[in-house]
C-alpha cells in the first residue's frame, strides 16, 4: 500500500499551522473545482487528493496519528521487526484480511480508509476472511480491528501508548468515524444526513453553522455500543468565502452605479437584498452586512456578510462615446491619483 506524502499534496510543511493548512486547502480546492474544470479528469482526481489531505490534516487527532504513522512507514512497509519484507495485510500477516473492509469511504484512497475511515473494523469478521494472527488481534481488540496503536505496537514499532505491549494498558474501543459532504447552503439551514457505516445506517440531524472538521457524535449507537462520530467537510462555494461565522463576496457594479449611487441588489445566504452604494463609490470598497453571515454554533446571532465592489467598465466605446466621455473627463477634471506614491 502507497503512502500519501498529505503534506506534499497540500504544499505545505509539516511544521504548518492548522490556519495555514486550512488556507491551503481552501485555494486548492477553489483551483481544481470540477466546476472550474469541466472535463478535465486530471483536475478531478487532484481535487480529491486534496479533499483527503484536509479531512486528515485539519483533524488534529487524525494529524497527531498521521505524523506518527508517517515516521515509521519505510518499517512499516518492510513488515516491521525485520520480517522480510512481509505484508502485514497480506495471508499470514497480523492484519490479515482487514483490508476487505476498506469499501467504505468512496472516493478517498485505500491509505486513508485503512487508516482514517474506521471502515476496516469488524470488516473481515463479516467476510470470513481473518486467519489465526487476525483473530488473536480481534480478541485483544474486542473485535473492533486494528488500530494506529495496534499496527505500531504489532509491528515493533512502540510509539506512545502503542497497544502490543506487555505494559500498555487497556484502551477504551475507539469511535466509529463517518464523513459527510455539505453544500454551504445546506452548513446555513441545517441538514440530515443518511449514513452507513459497517452496514448499519444512521440518520444524522446536522445542525446549523457547522464548518470544515466539525463533529457530530452519536454516543453508543454503533456496533457494540461504539460511538459514531460524523465529520463535517463543507464543498468550495462558487460565491461565498467563509471566515469562521463571517461570509465574504464580491459584487459587480456599473461605473454609473460607482458614479451617481444606488440600490444595487446583493443575494445573501437569507435571501437577496438591496445595498445602498454611496455615489463616488471607488473599486474594492468593502460593505459589511450585519448578521447576514452564518449562524454560530455555540452562541446567539450570526456572523456579517462583507461585500466587496468591483467596479465594471463599459465595453469599448465608438466614437460618440468616446468623445462624450473624453468632454465628461475633462469636466471633471480628476487629478493624478499616482501623484503621491
Amino acid at each position: 500500500m502507497e503512502y500519501r506524502d498529505y503534506y506534499e499534496i497540500l504544499g505545505v510543511p509539516r511544521s504548518a499551522t492548522q490556519a495555514e493548512v486550512k488556507k491551503a486547502f481552501r485555494k486548492l480546492a477553489r483551483d481544481h473545482h470540477p466546476d472550474r474544470n469541466p472535463g478535465d479528469s486530471a483536475a478531478e482526481k487532484r481535487f480529491k487528493d486534496v479533499n483527503e489531505a484536509n479531512a486528515v490534516l485539519s483533524d488534529v487527532e487524525k494529524r497527531k496519528q498521521y505524523d506518527l504513522l508517517g515516521s515509521n512507514w519505510d518499517q512499516f512497509q518492510r513488515g516491521g521487526g525485520g520480517r522480510g519484507g512481509a505484508d502485514p495485510f497480506g495471508p499470514g500477516g497480523p492484519f490479515a484480511g482487514y483490508a476487505a473492509g476498506t469499501a467504505v469511504g468512496a472516493g478517498f484512497s485505500d491509505f486513508f480508509r485503512m487508516f482514517f475511515s474506521g471502515a476496516a473494523a469488524g470488516a473481515a469478521a463479516q467476510t470470513g476472511t481473518r486467519d489465526a494472527a487476525a483473530e488473536r488481534m480481534a480478541r485483544r481488540t474486542g473485535g473492533q480491528g486494528p488500530s494506529f496503536e495496534d499496527i505500531l505496537g504489532e509491528m515493533g514499532l512502540g510509539g506512545a501508548g502503542a497497544r502490543g505491549t506487555a505494559t500498555a494498558p487497556p484502551k477504551a474501543a475507539t469511535a466509529l468515524e463517518a464523513p459527510a459532504e455539505l453544500t454551504l447552503e445546506e452548513a446555513f439551514h441545517g441538514t440530515q444526513r443518511l449514513l452507513e457505516v459497517e452496514g448499519k445506517r444512521y440518520e444524522v440531524k446536522i445542525p446549523r453553522g457547522v464548518d470544515t472538521g466539525s463533529r457530530v457524535k452519536l454516543s453508543g449507537k454503533g456496533p457494540n455500543g461504539r460511538d459514531v462520530v460524523v465529520t463535517v467537510r463543507l464543498t468550495p462555494h462558487p460565491v461565498f468565502q467563509r471566515r469562521g461565522a463571517d461570509l465574504e463576496r464580491e459584487l459587480p457594479i456599473t461605473l454609473r452605479e460607482a458614479l451617481l449611487g444606488g440600490e444595487v441588489p446583493v443575494s445573501t445566504l437569507k435571501g437577496r437584498i438591496l445595498l445602498t452604494i454611496p455615489a463616488g463609490t471607488q473599486g474594492g470598497k468593502v460593505f459589511r452586512l450585519s448578521g447576514q453571515g452564518m449562524p454560530k454554533m455555540k452562541a446567539d446571532g450570526a456572523g456579517d456578510l462583507y461585500v466587496k465592489v468591483r467596479v465594471v467598465l463599459p465595453p469599448k466605446l465608438d466614437e460618440a462615446q468616446a468623445a462624450s466621455a473624453k468632454a465628461f473627463l475633462d469636466l471633471v477634471d480628476q487629478p493624478d491619483p499616482r501623484a503621491t506614491t
